[in-house]
């Protein structure tokens, strides 16, 4: 059993709350809150792994002299991140996941900074982080530790810490959590511990309504620092690697694609939307002539609209609109060139009633 000094723990960047314009009903700030964070499904996640000395944070050493700590990862570290990206996708997901070495073109920043702790944002938080700053970072040695960056990426594609769970039930010993934290290797101040792991998340947040202590999402906690359940009282470890509910909570969110089911969007045709709460119609354009258009969603729904263009293969981000918790549609309005193919992707987060909602072109 590890010792309690000995493990490392993931520190999320504190974001702000998501505040609603207007009064709602519960079930429609529920489904917001779930799904907010999560990538459209197809979304290929460009990931950069910074690699030369131009990137650095400046610190205060112990004797007070002035050091750059590097961003950039080892050979070995680099191939750990790419393997985890792969064993992600390799449980038959929609995601795609590219590395790239064009930084201003990655949704997904990783850098290597010891010292710094290991910590992702959440899902499409990252979007909205400037192209120099890291949406990610890895500060210990993760040649033999890639649950860790397990862990990150899951952060990355938007699920949250699962020991933060409501429905787990954990009761804290929470000065003896403090005290802890407090100590090496993590050093972390009280409001840092209560941020990541003493606070419970929005219940409309987690996934589902069970708890799974042997998420990758989940940390592990030595003895003493549980009260409830009483069978943790002596420590929570949970399983290396996946486990079954990972598989099939990110097999849920982003189902593999079948290109073969996307519909064809045709201009002053209204397409019907028919979908459960998080589920997502796909479509294909191709121009006949070249000039302006309108993509607009119809009814009273909350979606996420992206707009791509097909290029060798690759769905190329052009244009995207989020009306969710908002008293409006979707809407874009976009030059597009004759013959090009384009794609169409509207994921559902609420509708009102059960009266016809549809997507139009025009």
């Amino acid at each position: 059993m590890r010792e309690q000094s000995q493990i490392h723990y993931c520190n999320l960047p504190e974001m702000p709350r998501r505040a609603f314009a207007m009064a709602m009903n519960p079930s429609r700030m529920e489904a917001i809150i779930m799904l907010e964070k999560k990538w459209v499904n197809g979304t290929k996640l460009k990931y950069f792994l910074f690699n030369d000395d131009s990137f650095f944070t400046t610190a205060i050493d112990s004797g007070g002299n002035q050091v750059k700590i590097p961003w950039k990862g080892s050979s070995g570290e680099k191939e750990v991140v790419r393997n985890a990206f792969k064993k992600w996708k390799n449980q038959g997901i929609g995601l795609e996941f590219e590395e790239t070495t064009d930084r201003l073109e990655a949704h997904v920043r990783i850098g290597f900074a010891k010292g710094e702790g290991s910590w992702s944002y959440v899902g499409r938080d990252s979007w909205d982080i400037p192209k120099e700053q890291r949406t990610m970072n890895f500060g210990w040695d993760i040649l033999d530790d890639q649950d860790t960056v397990l862990h990150e990426i899951g952060h990355a594609m938007g699920f949250p810490h699962e020991h933060q769970n409501p429905n787990a039930g954990i009761v804290w010993n929470e000065e003896a959590v403090y005290t802890a934290l407090a100590a090496p290797p993590n050093s972390w101040s009280r409001e840092k511990t209560f941020h990541n792991i003493i606070r419970k998340i929005e219940p409309d947040a987690v996934q589902g309504s069970s708890w799974d202590p042997n998420s990758i999402m989940h940390y592990p906690f030595g003895p003493g620092l549980i009260t409830a359940p009483s069978e943790y009282a002596n420590g929570l470890f949970p399983e290396d690697g996946l486990s079954a509910r990972d598989i099939a909570w990110v097999q849920q969110f982003y189902p593999k694609m079948d290109k073969r089911t996307f519909l064809e969007l045709k201009p002053f045709h209204s397409e019907i939307i028919s979908l459960d709460v998080g589920g997502q119609i796909n479509l294909e354009f191709k121009p006949e002539e070249t000039r302006t258009y309108t993509i607009s969603t119809f009814g009273t729904m909350d979606t996420v609209m992206i707009l791509s263009e097909e290029i060798n293969g690759e769905n190329v981000y052009l244009s995207g609109d989020d009306d969710s918790g908002e008293d409006r549609n979707s809407y874009i309005k976009l030059k597009l060139i004759k013959g090009k193919k384009y794609i169409v992707n509207i994921r559902l987060y609420y509708k009102e009633s059960t009266g016809d909602t549809c997507v139009m072109l025009w």
